[in-house]
């Protein structure tokens, strides 16, 4: 599918996510200067039995966002139509999604763990005080920025005081953070919010979520079986300092959790009884392990049964994020990679790609093991000569303008460049103009995965998501 040049006033430059209900595009609003997220749905595409729903769920999220102004919610902007598109045009976000945190074996310190918790329950209660309850917290909807901020997103599934969009009968959220009244129908209200929180917080603790098993099995133990202690799932890294706060959370009938959020985060700050950072480090924003490929032999899956998923009822674009491209690899030429595999696979091109990538800095290699994913010759071959097509890499160099054999020491050994002390402060220091005190850690980070200096300075223009920035920035530098 074809990006559209333009949806209402918004010009369009890249596509930032596809889903079941549509495809999430990166937006520019030319009258006041901002970069936007775009939130599609076509009606053509939609099947007829659904089209009400799917719709109606896509307005609540308008109505239900759209009424809160919190710095820890992403914003809504307008809702907006052309032809048979419906769209939102919504805050847009740099930064990783919790769940891709966890999906890449992040473990985080108590002190990053209560800093995300204390943030999403500071954004809970000022939504439960305007009337909405989100009934879908998990962390594939909150956002941790790339200042350490946290952002909760998608409110398609919440219920605003006010309205009547629930339907009878109808179980909205997600197996494994849906509270027991939930699974009933009627009687939720903002305490199942705090339920779900409470199973963040066991996440974020212990590495695991307290409910696993089958829809079913996972259906049964939340409403009925006690999850052992968060001490006891984890007791090498786990101590019983936060024990009491998370179990209270996760009590099954909603009288007996916390009465409201700022409740919640009362306690859970008398336990922790240290200072809270308003950000999680920058240690573990910056750091996020590369996942290996998902097969021991290098092959890397085709088809999207084959690449792991999270547990949920629902298909939907998931919030919209923004990440570095993997270390050695400029962020231009892994999309064109991704554009050329994508018109064969299909969207999981995309998540080939970033895979293959993590294991190799080679263009060359990189094709190869692609390619051998691909069953029919023709299609194969047709992948394959798009790697001379590819724009200012020439056959034999490796991701970041080296050669194979210069870059043999891998990403990040400076095999091709020394950066100075002094050339990285001068880039920190400009970068810090636009993306403020973490500058100089992402600068230092960049040092490490750059094999050139015009590499070192793509990776630390990939920071910023206004174009406008990125090409002051690389200008400024000497590197546009």
């Amino acid at each position: 599918m074809s990006v559209p040049p333009q949806l209402g006033k918004y010009s369009v430059s890249e596509v930032l996510g596809r889903g079941a209900m549509g495809v999430v595009y990166k937006g520019f609003d030319p009258h006041i200067r901002r970069t936007v997220a775009l939130k599609t749905i076509r009606r053509d595409l939609i099947d007829d039995d659904h089209a009400a729903t799917l719709l109606a769920r896509f307005h609540n999220e308008a109505q239900a966002a759209g009424q809160l102004s919190h710095p820890g919610i992403v914003g809504v902007y307008e809702w907006g139509e052309v032809g048979e598109v419906v769209f939102l045009a919504m805050e847009y976000v740099a930064g990783n999604s919790l769940r891709e945190y966890f999906n890449r074996g992040t473990r985080f310190e108590d002190r990053d763990a209560v800093s995300i918790m204390v943030q999403l329950l500071d954004a809970l209660h000022y939504a439960h005080e305007q009337g909405v309850w989100h009934r879908d917290i998990k962390p594939a909807n909150l956002i941790i920025m790339n200042n350490g901020k946290l952002k909760i997103a998608d409110f398609g599934i919440a219920r605003i005081e006010s309205s009547n969009l629930t339907q009878t009968g109808a179980i909205m959220g997600t197996p494994g953070y849906m509270a027991p009244e939930q699974y009933s129908g009627p009687g939720v209200d903002w305490r199942a919010d705090l339920f779900s929180a409470g199973v963040v917080m066991y996440q974020l603790l212990t590495g695991t979520r307290p409910f696993v098993g089958s829809p079913e099995s996972i259906a049964y133990k939340i409403c009925h079986v006690e999850p052992v202690l968060p001490s006891e799932a984890d007791p090498g890294r786990c101590t019983t300092q936060f024990d009491a706060v998370t179990m209270k959370a996760l009590a099954k009938k909603p009288a007996e959790r916390y009465e409201t959020a700022a409740a919640f985060r009362e306690a859970l700050l008398a336990a922790y009884a240290a200072p809270v950072s308003p950000a999680v480090s920058e240690d573990t924003v910056l750091n996020v392990p590369v996942r290996p490929s998902a097969r021991p032999d290098g092959v890397l899956p085709t088809h999207p049964s084959q690449l792991s998923q999270p547990p949920g009822l629902s298909a939907e674009v998931q919030p919209v994020t923004r990440t570095l491209p993997p270390p050695g690899w400029d962020a231009d030429l892994l999309r064109q990679i991704e554009q050329q595999l994508s018109r064969i696979v299909g969207p999981v091109g995309k998540i080939m790609v970033k895979r293959g990538a993590s294991t190799t800095t080679d263009v060359d290699r990189l094709y190869r093991a692609l390619a051998e994913n691909l069953a029919d010759p023709a299609e194969r071959a047709a992948f394959l000569a798009g790697r001379n097509t590819l724009r200012g890499v020439e056959p034999g160099e490796t991701a970041a303008g080296g050669t194979a054999a210069g870059n043999a020491a891998g990403p990040g050994t400076g095999a091709t460049v020394r950066l100075t002390p002094d050339a990285i402060e001068q880039a920190a220091r400009r970068l810090a103009v636009d993306l403020g005190p973490i500058a100089r850690a992402v600068a230092k980070k960049a040092a490490t995965q750059a094999t050139s200096r015009r590499h070192f300075h793509q990776l630390l223009a990939e920071n910023l998501s206004d174009p406008a920035e990125r090409e002051r920035f690389l200008r400024d530098l000497g590197a546009s």
